[in-house]
């Protein structure tokens, strides 16, 4: 069985109730430190490639600031729990999106018609490398993953494509957050609320940038 981590320090941070993304934070901070740790990291891994809306690097950063010299593995369970669930929702996609269609466009977010017709017409153009932006970059990966089996993609081009950009982006994320260390805690209390607002930008960034080249 998996130690529990060493809890993190405290820190003199208010946090107003409206503020559910900086309590969403201080959730994941502490599912970091209990012994579910690495198990939860691949349950959200493997989710959000298909379904759930909270990127896996909200506990990936605290699990490689909390245990350093496990960086690595979180940085693997991460990737091999993404590309399991990559490969859920292109069979989501490939034998089911006319029946769950529906449930998707009204209820995940990330998901709508416009969206994912501009998906099809984004691999049309583009194919694997679609995915690999979506894998590497802030833009909703699930609605990629499944809009692939949707659209009959090819298989091995689609897990290639996943592999490469799930693994560039969790390993540096790894190695970031293993580089800094303890250090990182206090900056991310400090300047929470801006880093928000900067992922936002690029998640808006992502999209405007792929809407320009079709």
């Amino acid at each position: 069985m998996e130690a529990p981590l060493a809890p993190a320090a405290p820190h003199a941070v208010t946090v107003p109730a409206w503020a559910l993304h900086r309590r969403l934070y201080d959730w994941t901070l502490n599912l970091a430190n209990t012994k579910h740790a690495t198990s939860s990291l691949a349950a959200i891994s493997f989710a959000e490639s298909s379904f759930f809306p909270i990127p896996p690097d909200a506990l990936l950063a605290p699990l490689c600031m909390g245990n350093r010299s496990k960086a690595w593995w979180f940085g693997f369970v991460c990737t091999a729990a993404s590309i399991a669930g990559a490969l859920l929702g292109y069979l989501i996609g490939w034998g089911f999106w006319e029946a769950t269609s529906g449930f998707f466009f009204n209820y995940i977010p990330g998901f709508s018609e416009e969206k994912f017709a501009t998906v099809e017409a984004w691999y049309a153009r583009y194919g694997a490398w679609i995915l690999f932006a979506a894998a590497f970059t802030p833009i909703p990966f699930k609605i990629f993953t499944i809009g692939g089996g949707a659209l009959s993609q090819a298989l091995l081009p689609f897990l290639l494509a996943a592999t490469v950009g799930r693994a560039a982006r969790f390993f540096l994320v790894a190695a970031l957050f293993r580089w800094a260390g303890d250090r990182a805690q206090p900056f991310i209390d400090k300047w929470f609320n801006l880093l928000c607002v900067l992922a936002v930008a690029l998640l808006i960034g992502g999209f405007a940038a792929l809407k320009l080249l079709h």
